[in-house]
């Protein structure tokens, strides 16, 4: 009897908690399912468990549901396989037809995963049976639930199967509610694609896709693009390239004609929304009409009205697809010369556009031009562009431009921009957004290498040193790592002789007035990381004649945040030496010494100190630094 009790007890539990006022507890109890049917068993499970998740799923809060239908779709092996899992597509199938967007969604991926398990017969028998009963439902919730099934099943039926499946989705696609049609259109061109790709795999079997198939998506497609509802009309432009992907990849283009009418209607549509989606996958629709000249070339005036658009949003996508679209014009000579002659004038209207976001999208792919254009070109009409946005008076455009200028490098030469660069480069460093601050910072290193050592001393140099001192951590931070970066680029005695120096107010050209004022404690524990994240990077003289003396004179600050980081700087020290032990100009045994004598002698000192942290980090250090002698 005890026994009984015993396996009765997940189940008795669970139905405790679910009966919980707080909504919760009832989920949280929920997220334990899978652990519940492990302990019961799969016989128990299908016997018990499942009939009462039946009820439950009739009689909850919408939490609760999604849970449930997300943990169901990984309960097939729970039941025992898949030849138990009838159940689970009841309940599941209770749940996708429910209102709720999020318990819906959940229900179908979990269905769809439990396709994934049966065989061709369950699939044909309870699936195919699932989606006619869920399509022809008498409630709007059903069919939209159905539209995110077909592809369970749509390339494992014959084609007259198929046929029937093809014509039972153009009636959603035709459906009186608008949210049927938009799931409808949501999901199409993810079938179109399977179709696709069983083509590809199988150009020859029996049942292949034929004409009476692509007649019936022809006939979604049009409905689609003739929808009077904007939030379903835009979702065809996605069915359009997958239809048009479809064809490209079996080489056919005797419909191209066809298909580029719908495409100029859409990216005409009154509706801005239809516009915008159009705008956004523009180089994705252009791509398919690249096998005729006279096509391609009849996109030209539609994609720079898209970009003298009236809507904002319109006109700042068709920016980002700028570089990409003139790339596939130089396939002809024709449209090549459009570029110049059509869209670089429309491009320089575009970058003094009345919205920021515009600008700021047109300053992420202008640079992109360059490689597109020949040299002359670039200098004589991109290059006046990127110096007017050099100046633009919100930072994201000025950013954008600086981020992608190694694109233009590679076409003009860094040289011709510099005069501009710095200006823009200086004003963005000093911007009230620490975030705008920061960017500049990460972009540096790449600006160096284009610049040169020399060039970069002279101008930017002085710059990247006064971020150390930003009142944002973060910009320290980043100006810390930023230094480390740059010894990478131009070697370690560059890194003595411009920073080390600086820092350690010891070199011979340091007016008064220039040097560190140590008095500061956020100035001292700033050069200590900066020093520290150079040890790796810097060679074994410069450590042990400037950066080890400097370290050692921290150990007696005053401050225990300053003494607990020389504990840990004395440990990258000794990480260095031990990694880099092969190249170091000293025998193990002074190595040894030094490590000894100098490093572990201070550490013991730190373990000693009054402060909490500093013995912790300080024994941490030297546990460390045993670890790697040993």
């Amino acid at each position: 009897m005890d026994n009984y009790n015993d396996d009765l007890y997940p189940l008795a539990l669970l139905m405790d908690e679910l009966k919980h006022d707080d909504v919760s507890n009832r989920v949280e109890a929920m997220q334990k399912l899978d652990n519940i049917a492990i302990a019961l068993g799969p016989e128990r499970t299908l016997k018990e468990l499942l009939p009462f998740l039946n009820d439950v799923a009739q009689d909850d809060e919408e939490e609760v549901f999604a849970v449930l239908a997300s943990k169901l779709g990984d309960f097939v092996p729970l039941v025992g396989g898949h030849e138990n899992c009838e159940p689970l597509i009841q309940i599941l199938t209770i749940l996708a037809s429910m209102e709720e967007p999020i318990v819906r969604d959940k229900a179908i991926d979990s269905l769809y995963k439990i396709s994934l398990e049966l065989t061709l017969d369950e699939l044909t028998g309870i699936f195919l049976t699932l989606i006619r009963s869920l399509s022809q439902g008498n409630w709007f919730s059903k069919k939209v639930a159905s539209c995110g099934l077909y592809k369970a099943v749509i390339l494992k039926v014959n084609s007259s199967a198929r046929r029937d499946l093809l014509n039972l989705y153009l009636k959603l696609v035709t459906d009186d509610y608008p949210m049927v049609r938009r799931a409808a259109a949501n999901n199409l061109p993810h079938l179109i694609n399977l179709l696709t790709e069983f083509t590809e795999e199988k150009p020859n079997d029996v049942n292949k896709i034929n004409n009476e198939d692509w007649e019936i998506i022809s006939k979604m497609f049009q409905h689609l693009i003739n929808d009077d509802q904007d939030s379903v009309k835009f979702l065809s432009i996605d069915v359009l390239i997958a239809i048009l992907e479809f064809f490209q990849k079996i080489n056919e283009y005797s419909f191209n004609s066809d298909f580029l009418t719908s495409a100029l209607k859409l990216i005409k549509d009154e509706s801005w929304r239809v516009r915008y989606t159009a705008a956004d996958r523009f180089t994705k629709i252009a791509k398919n009409f690249t096998n005729e000249e006279s096509d391609l070339f009849q996109l030209i005036d539609p994609f720079i009205s898209l970009m003298k658009d009236n809507e904002g949003e319109v006109r700042k996508a068709i920016a980002k697809q700028l570089p990409s679209f003139c790339e596939l014009l130089t396939k002809y000579q024709s449209t090549r010369a459009t570029i110049l002659s059509k869209i670089i004038p429309v491009v320089n209207e575009l970058s003094q556009d009345s919205q920021d976001n515009v600008r700021a999208s047109l300053a992420s792919t202008i640079t992109g031009l360059s490689p597109i254009l020949e040299k002359q070109s670039t200098i004589d009409k991109l290059l006046p562009i990127f110096l007017v946005m050099l100046k633009d008076e919100f930072p994201d455009v000025r950013l954008n431009i600086i981020s992608n200028l190694s694109v233009v490098d590679e076409t003009i030469g860094i040289n011709l921009l510099s005069t501009n660069l710095l200006p823009a480069i200086t004003e963005l460093a000093q911007d009230y957004k620490w975030r705008v601050r920061l960017a500049i910072i990460e972009y540096i290193p790449k600006l160096a290498k284009q610049l040169g050592e020399s060039f970069f001393n002279d101008e930017l140099l002085s710059l990247c040193m006064s971020w150390l001192w930003d009142p944002v951590f973060a910009i320290r931070d980043a100006a810390v790592n930023n230094l480390k970066d740059l010894t990478i680029i131009f070697g370690s005695d560059w890194a003595n002789n411009e920073i080390i120096t600086r820092l350690l107010n010891n070199g011979d050209k340091i007016d008064e007035d220039d040097k560190i004022d140590y008095s500061n404690f956020i100035i001292r524990i700033t050069c200590l990381f900066a020093i520290t994240k150079l040890i790796p990077v810097v060679d074994y003289q410069i450590i042990v004649k400037k950066v080890l003396p400097f370290i050692n004179s921290l150990i007696t600050d005053a401050v225990p945040n300053i003494r607990f980081n020389v504990a840990k700087s004395y440990l990258i020290l000794v990480e260095t030496f031990v990694r880099n032990k092969s190249k170091l100009p000293i025998k193990d045994e002074e190595l040894k010494k030094l490590i000894n004598l100098e490093i572990l002698a201070n550490l013991e000192k730190l373990s000693n100190d009054t402060d909490v942290d500093v013995r912790f980090y300080a024994s941490k250090s030297i546990q460390g630094i045993q670890d790697l002698l040993n």
